[in-house]
C-alpha cells in the first residue's frame, strides 16, 4: 500500500476520474493521503489582454470546488491547482512532493496520440515513481 498517491484530474469527458479516484483509495494506506492534482494551462501572451481581470482566481476556485466535490467523503484526499504544463508539471509535482504512485486516467489514443504522445503517455514514460493508468 501506498502512503502518498497522486492523482492528475482533467475535467475532459473521456476521462475516468472517479474510477482513478476509487483505485487510488483502495492502494492508499489506512494512514496515507491522495492529492488530486488539477493543472491549469498557460494562457498564451496573445489572449492575456482579452481576459477579465480576476478570472484566473475566480476560475481556480471553482476548479478546488469540482476537485472537493469530485472526492466526496474521501477524508484523507486534498485538492491542488497548479500552473504549468499538464505532463511536465505532474512528473515535477509528484518528484517535488515525493508521491510513491501517480493513478491517472486517461483515454483511448487515437491518431494524434501516436504523433504528439498524451499526457499519460508523458507520465508513465518519465515519471519516477509507480504509475497506475486507468482507462
Amino acid at each position: 500500500m501506498y502512503k502518498h498517491i497522486l492523482v492528475p484530474v482533467s475535467f475532459e469527458d473521456d476521462r475516468n476520474t472517479a474510477e482513478a479516484l476509487a483505485v487510488a483509495q483502495k492502494l492508499s494506506d489506512s494512514d496515507g493521503r491522495v492529492t488530486m492534482l488539477h493543472v491549469m494551462e498557460q494562457v498564451p501572451s496573445y489572449v492575456v489582454n482579452y481576459i477579465p481581470e480576476g478570472f484566473h482566481e475566480k476560475a481556480k476556485a471553482a476548479i478546488i470546488q469540482s476537485l472537493s466535490d469530485l472526492a466526496g467523503d474521501m477524508e484523507n484526499a486534498k485538492a491542488i491547482v497548479v500552473d504549468g504544463h499538464s505532463g511536465r508539471t505532474i512528473l515535477d509535482w509528484s518528484e517535488g512532493n515525493a508521491a510513491e504512485l501517480i493513478v491517472i486516467a486517461s483515454h483511448r489514443p487515437g491518431m494524434a496520440d501516436y504523433f504528439l504522445g498524451s499526457t499519460a503517455a508523458q507520465v508513465v514514460r518519465h515519471a519516477k515513481c509507480s504509475v497506475h493508468v486507468v482507462r
